[in-house]
């Protein structure tokens, strides 16, 4: 008898914790959620690879891939900060829960190179 004014408070009350991923809470402003790439914007100069702390992103120039591993990255935005072209943003939501483990894989189209350094490279292959 001694908790029950103590029970039907709690009772009456509005719960403390959230029905996730039923509900969920608005983002906090400066959120930095999910990572996003414009694929067309990528240049593939890997800038984004090598400032990456939890090294969860790879960069092929040649073959116009770019791959990140979301289960490794720490949504720190280094990348994002970097990136020469601004390619790379960051949603405010957060990654829905997985599965199984995946590797996020882009294609893009590298650029081509400049006219000077290919006609450079084209006079040292005849010499």
């Amino acid at each position: 008898m001694l908790f029950t004014p103590t029970v039907i408070k709690n009772l009456l009350k509005k719960p403390a914790t959230r029905n996730y991923p039923f509900v969920v809470r608005e983002p906090f402003p400066n959120f930095r959620g999910e990572l996003v790439i414009d694929i067309e914007k990528c240049i593939f100069c890997g800038m984004c690879e090598r400032k990456c702390p939890s090294q969860c992103i790879t960069v092929d120039k040649q073959a116009g891939t770019w791959q990140c591993d979301p289960h490794a990255c720490i949504s720190c935005g280094y990348c994002r900060d970097n990136c020469p072209t601004k390619c790379l943003t960051m949603n405010d939501t957060h990654r829905k829960p997985m599965a199984a483990k995946v590797t996020w894989i882009e294609q893009g189209t590298p650029p081509k190179p400049k006219a000077k350094k290919a006609a450079a490279e084209k006079k040292t292959d005849e010499e």
